[in-house]
């Protein structure tokens, strides 16, 4: 069979229709994704309107962008009109000013006036993301009534698998799901219906905490309302899982010492990745100075005991993945809401306990290699620095993060790369200093 490539090259319609013929929205944009912008413009225009939205939807902020480019005035104009409002102001929130305003120019009063109310909450809260096609149905119904609300606005809604319950004052009181409405009475109130327990979270709410919030809640949809409890919308499942997946990509990112970057990795640009890249090599090789300076100040210990050299690159590589582990344990707890703050404390002996256990069986491991090669002495000397810096490693690992969140900086920020370089340089003073007592020297 001809490579989907080769006929994306040849420019055979009937070759790329056929091959897009049953093949789910997701799996088209992920190969419009990994496409130059300009066979990417050409492959989309081949789809059918509804298709062509669907895909679209699929797509990152970023190849949306770089779709539309290459797209005429009117039908950009008729693709973003059609989208779901979250969907659009999500690629409006992430493109240029310029280009984000020409195109809210050219939707309908309606549609702009729903995508402007998102664009206007801060970035990365709920109201940027959420829903506002929703449907509520009043509180002193009967299910026949909620039933019929339902059948009249559900065409415009996003999903009615979850349906908020108001008052006459369009404040919620709870949920209901459709589930319950279809299977009571028709006769029965949705007042003995509702949940009123159902979680809610406001607009300028973090998305990423209620995306969190409804996995721990089990929930298709989550409430969003305003400071006096007023429905704005709802947080969908899938919106929810776009959010997580964002944060868990920055985090990953971060945690390599690297700044977050958007866009297919197997299209984007070179230059691009290295720059992500760059600052913080720069900073983790400024900071391992540090590192050398030790080494310095104790050139006359290694001097008389060469023999301490040889076990440098083996202390300080254990250091510092103990410490990577154990800031990378802390910094998926934090994400996820295991700990807070106010658990540092417990954190620390938690983690100095891991880590002094580790060092234990670790530095027996190292003192029955190290006496076969270089005398007991020596091996005294790294078995206990190996058990003294995983204690310090692993503590160090937890602390950093849980202190970084006290202060407003991202917890994966000062992760494995920084806590590596930190505990390289502090691992050094712990060995020369065990060295000093035991050897003398």
């Amino acid at each position: 069979m001809e490579r989907w490539t080769d006929l994306v090259e040849r420019h055979d319609p009937a070759g790329v229709l056929d091959r897009l013929d049953g093949r789910p929205a997701h799996e088209i944009a992920d190969a419009l994704a990994r496409m130059e912008p300009v066979d990417a413009g050409w492959v989309f225009r081949l789809l059918g309107k509804d298709r062509a939205l669907d895909v679209f939807e699929e797509l990152d902020p970023v190849d949306q962008q770089e779709l539309l480019a290459g797209l005429r005035g009117d039908a950009v104009t008729a693709l973003v009109e059609d989208m779901d409002p979250d969907d659009r102001a999500r690629m409006l929130g992430e493109a240029p000013a310029k280009v984000a305003n020409r195109v809210l120019a050219g939707l309908s009063a309606g549609e702009r006036s729903m995508t402007a109310a998102l664009l206007g909450y801060p970035d990365g809260s709920v109201g940027r993301v959420m829903t506002p096609e929703t449907v509520a149905v009043p509180l002193h119904s009967s299910v026949t009534e909620a039933l019929a609300v339902v059948r009249r606005k559900g065409a415009q809604a996003e999903t009615v698998y979850t349906l908020a319950v108001t008052d006459a004052g369009r404040r919620v009181t709870g949920t209901v799901s459709l589930r319950d409405l279809v299977l009571a009475r028709p006769d029965a109130a949705v007042a003995d219906l509702v949940d009123d327990g159902a979680p809610r979270v406001r607009a300028t709410d973090a998305a990423e905490d209620a995306a969190r919030l409804m996995g721990e809640a089990n929930l298709l949809d989550l409430l969003v309302v305003d400071s006096e409890d007023r429905l704005l919308g709802l947080l969908t499942i899938d919106d929810a899982v776009e959010i997580l997946e964002r944060a868990d990509t920055e985090d990953v990112a971060r945690q390599s010492g690297a700044a977050p970057w958007s866009g297919h990795y197997m299209y984007v640009r070179v230059s691009k990745l290295a720059r992500t890249r760059a600052v913080w090599l720069a900073v983790l090789l400024l900071a391992a100075v540090l590192t050398v300076n030790v080494l310095q100040i104790f050139e006359d210990a290694l001097e008389q005991v060469t023999a301490l050299a040889l076990f440098i690159p083996l202390l300080v590589g254990t250091g510092g993945n103990a410490g990577a582990q154990s800031a990378s344990a802390a910094v998926r707890a934090i994400a996820v809401g295991e700990v807070r703050l106010a658990d540092l404390p417990a954190v620390v002996w938690r983690e100095l306990r891991v880590g002094l256990l580790l060092g234990t069986l670790l530095g027996a491991l190292g003192l029955a290699v190290a006496s076969l090669l270089v005398g007991i002495q020596v091996a005294v000397v790294v078995a206990v620095t190996l058990v003294a810096i995983c204690g310090w490693a692993a503590t160090v690992g937890a602390t950093m993060p849980l202190l970084a969140r006290r202060v407003g900086i991202d917890p994966a920020v000062v992760s494995a790369p920084l806590v590596t370089t930190l505990v390289d340089a502090t691992g050094l003073l712990i060995y020369f200093s065990v060295a000093r007592v035991v050897l003398g020297i």
